[in-house]
């Protein structure tokens, strides 16, 4: 005789309810409680090995494919510190594309002309000098670096 001849008797507890639910089914199906426990335990361990092997390869697929994580949001503290005022760093001289105004004395600098434009430590507003505002601020150093003044 064969080892799969020689069946095991399983003994275990169950509650009152799971007994009756399990005869109630066996009924349904017309099988006796004892093929239907076995096929559902049969059963079980293929599932659960589906699951175990599927739940793998999920995590392998998501591991691989997982944006990188972001890193935590900045506590209210840390804040960034408000936006300053730019500082002028130097004045480019440039052959203007566009026309523009010196920032000091108002004069037209038509399109072809040449100007100098500041250059700021931050993004700032467009400046613009006429070359002779230019040279009287290289020879002032109180005027120096200073925007115009408001008016």
């Amino acid at each position: 005789m064969t080892d799969e001849k020689k069946e095991k008797v399983l003994h275990t507890r169950i509650p009152g309810s799971l007994d009756e639910e399990i005869k109630d089914q066996a009924s349904q199906l017309g099988v006796s409680v004892s093929n239907l426990v076995r096929n559902i335990l049969q059963n079980a361990f293929g599932l659960v090995e589906g699951i175990v092997a599927d739940s793998s390869n999920i995590a392998s697929a998501a591991r691989s494919t997982a944006p990188a994580p972001r890193p935590p949001p900045r506590p209210e503290a840390e804040a960034p510190p408000p936006p300053r005022e730019p500082q002028i760093l130097g004045w480019q001289e440039a052959v203007l594309n566009l026309n523009g105004v010196c920032d000091l004395c108002n004069a037209i600098l038509p399109r072809g002309s040449r100007a100098a434009i500041a250059l700021y430590d931050v993004p700032g507003p467009r400046a613009f000098r006429c070359l002779t505002c230019l040279e009287e601020e290289i020879h002032d150093p109180d005027r120096r670096g200073q925007e115009p003044d408001a008016d």
